[in-house]
């Protein structure tokens, strides 16, 4: 995937718009918006053109994430629109992802999550809307603290069932719905 037109402004821009529109106008994440609104969420475009180039950047995020306040910044996207674009290569990319987390001795502290364009869930058809949960403008790696998430997930009752109604969301919403969102 080529994209030598698109500026580090365009990404972040797109970036947010999805955020905006669909991560937190969905309500897929309920956790989102607050941090999205305090201006909380760090916005990373690596140039990377290979896996080695990435991994680099990520290392380097998540040490930045590690070592930084929580009121500078309490979560990061790391979005990499010029490597990674087919899913599978993605998501093969995710064990080097985690193994960085530990030889940085970061597990437990950080956690990654995982957003593609082309996002497929394990089990699920091509077409499912489910994996539109995790479907973003770029490939994205989202790092996360650990304490934040123990915190969100203490606040909110019910946590398991967010994945359940995110699904029956995107089913009810459909691809044209979608589309439209965008």
């Amino acid at each position: 995937m080529t994209l030598p037109s698109l500026t580090e402004e365009e990404v972040i821009s797109a970036t947010k718009s999805w955020l905006e529109k669909c991560v937190i106008g969905l309500n897929l994440c309920p956790f989102a918006n607050p941090v999205y609104i305090k201006g909380l969420i760090r916005f990373v475009v690596s140039k990377a053109r290979s896996e080695e180039a990435l991994l680099v950047d990520l290392r380097l995020a998540l040490e930045e994430l590690a070592q930084a306040s929580r009121e500078d910044f309490d979560t990061t996207l790391l979005i990499h629109p010029y490597v990674l674009s087919d899913f599978y290569d993605y998501n093969d990319f995710l064990n080097p992802a985690e193994e960085a987390l530990t030889r940085l001795a970061l597990e437990g502290v950080l956690q990654i999550a995982s957003f593609h364009p082309n996002y497929l869930f394990a089990g699920r058809s091509e077409k499912d809307m489910s994996n539109y949960t995790n479907r973003s403008p770029y490939p994205m790696l989202h790092l996360l603290r650990e304490d934040s998430i123990d915190e969100a997930l203490e606040s909110y009752p019910n946590t398991d069932e967010i994945f359940k109604r995110n699904i029956k969301t995107m089913r009810k919403l459909g691809l044209e719905g979608w589309k439209a969102l965008k």
